[in-house]
């Protein structure tokens, strides 16, 4: 059971990062906008909707700022991670030279789950978005094309066609090279900004304050899909946190391309922080533009507007009489969240590269295309999986494992780096987080207040997911450890002699 608690070496993550196959071409405001990619997305297009009628009322705004300070604690503490270990992998290499393998192990499964939901999430989102934008033009796909099984009313088979179309399109991107997508990354994060800032400026004047009024709704039941339960008030609050926290996975996702980053230590921890801060704001600033234009029990999916929740934002700026806003809005979103898609299924793939790199799941998910220079088996692998999924699960159940995901990693980083800080206070750290014990506590409890504040179904199917990962590691993942097999030291050895030479040679 010792063999449990190994720590990867330093110098086998040093040795990772000269031998990686990857191309070092992200700067920092290339990463920046990978983290804004991902931020800015499903969060403001489509949770504001399910955050304000299912959890907060107006107070959404209040929600944001909670899980804002929250992820705050998480993203300083990532920062000093990624100036220390500029890896591909995030919170799962940080863990794994840090508290050892099962930790690492369960926050790279825990990780998955964040990365594969998200993905799926957003896939759905973007056909609410999608759906709408070809009504505008006088199209209209059959609802059995476009409704998962459990939300489709009619007889027969049904799933959500446009969610699974985009998973494979924008795996085929990722496909072809990092660069390629960045660029496109970077037009579309231009554009939703720019969308943002319009919904902010323009829905200013289409406010009505009463729909403010009370700004936290007292505690009462609500219908969600089959089941009633309780939102709005306090409670409301924190469950909505807990609820709309996987918006914030974008800084996350700037930490898995530290492979790529041309310089990752100082470049990585920027990206993290801007990213996070930048969007915070947004987020706030749009909850309470919608809220103020929209009242939050119109997002009611078996009420008047029974659409408005796929696409709140659309919507509110129609309902409002601005058509020609709502067509703007809708291509904005439409186009935006292919970029969050984008950016989680990279960071989903590039934390399967550093797992199967050392022997914990097949190697195939770490093979790299000779030319192409992106893990293509990988990404091919996951399209069909999410894309699948994607096109037969309803949304609302897809968010919250998302959050428990990114939550618990969240916790695991806030733990690690006061371990490491603990240990190895003498490693090299361009950042440092200031007032560590007090930044990590609190980082830590808010997390897991959260957790505990999600859905008991999301809870429990999440454990149960961990519950799997940890079988997996008994039985396959302990056996392939590269830490594990015999001669393991003089294997890293050999393999760092080339690079060592090669360093000298320039």
């Amino acid at each position: 059971m010792s063999k449990i608690w190994t720590k990867k070496p330093m110098s086998a993550f040093e040795n990772d990062v000269k031998s990686s196959q990857l191309k070092r071409v992200l700067g920092k405001w290339s990463l920046t906008a990978i983290g804004i990619g991902a931020i800015i997305g499903g969060g403001i297009f489509v949770l504001t909707g399910t955050g304000a009628y299912y959890h907060a009322g107006p107070a959404l705004a209040i929600s944001f700022i909670i899980a804002g300070i929250a992820c705050i604690f998480a993203a300083l503490c990532y920062s000093e991670f990624a100036s220390i270990l500029p890896v591909e992998g995030s919170a799962y290499a940080y863990a794994y030279g840090t508290v050892g393998e099962i930790f690492a192990w369960i926050i790279g499964w825990g990780l998955i789950l964040e990365y594969a939901m998200g993905s799926m999430t957003v896939a759905v989102s973007w056909s609410g978005y999608f759906n709408k934008l070809l009504k505008m033009f006088g199209i209209h796909l059959p609802d059995y094309l476009t409704s998962d099984p459990a939300s489709y009313t009619g007889e027969g088979f049904s799933m959500n066609l446009p969610a699974f179309v985009i998973v494979l399109f924008v795996i085929g991107i990722l496909i072809k090279g990092t660069k390629e997508a960045a660029k496109a990354n970077n037009l579309i994060v231009i554009m939703k900004v720019s969308a943002v800032l319009f919904v902010i400026i323009a829905g200013v004047f289409f406010i009505n304050t009463a729909n403010w009024d009370p700004f936290i709704p007292a505690q009462k039941m609500v219908m969600e899909g089959d089941k009633m339960k309780e939102a709005y008030g306090i409670q409301g609050i924190v469950s909505g946190a807990a609820a709309i926290f996987f918006a914030y996975i974008g800084f996350d996702a700037v930490s898995t391309q530290a492979g790529e980053a041309i310089n990752p230590k100082k470049d990585v921890p920027f990206a993290i922080i801007v990213s996070l801060l930048v969007c915070t704001v947004l987020y706030i600033l749009v909850s309470l533009v919608l809220t103020g234009m929209m009242n939050y029990g119109n997002f009611d999916p078996q009420g008047q507007y029974p659409d408005a929740i796929k696409a709140p934002v659309a919507y509110a700026f129609e309902i409002a009489g601005q058509g020609w806003a709502g067509y703007i809005i809708t291509i904005a979103a439409t186009v935006g969240l292919i970029s969050v898609l984008m950016v989680m299924i990279m960071g989903q793939s590039r934390i399967f590269l550093g797992m199967s790199k050392d022997g914990l799941i097949p190697k195939m998910f770490s093979d790299v295309h000779p030319v192409r220079k992106t893990p293509a088996k990988s990404l091919m692998l996951l399209g069909i999986v999410i894309a699948t999924i994607a096109a037969l699960t309803p949304i609302s159940k897809l968010a919250d494992m998302t959050s428990f995901g990114t939550l618990f990693a969240f916790t695991m980083v806030c733990v690690a780096v006061w371990i490491l800080r603990k240990k190895e206070p003498n490693l090299p750290r361009t950042f440092k987080v200031p007032a560590l014990p007090v930044i990590a506590t609190l980082g830590i409890c808010i997390n897991v207040y959260l957790i505990w504040n999600l859905s008991h179904e999301a809870k429990y199917l999440s454990m149960a997911w961990l519950a799997l990962g940890v079988i997996i590691y008994f039985t396959y993942s302990i056996r392939n450890s590269r830490l594990h097999q015999p001669g393991y030291g003089e294997t890293l050895k050999a393999e760092q002699e080339p690079l060592q030479k090669t360093d000298l040679n320039l």
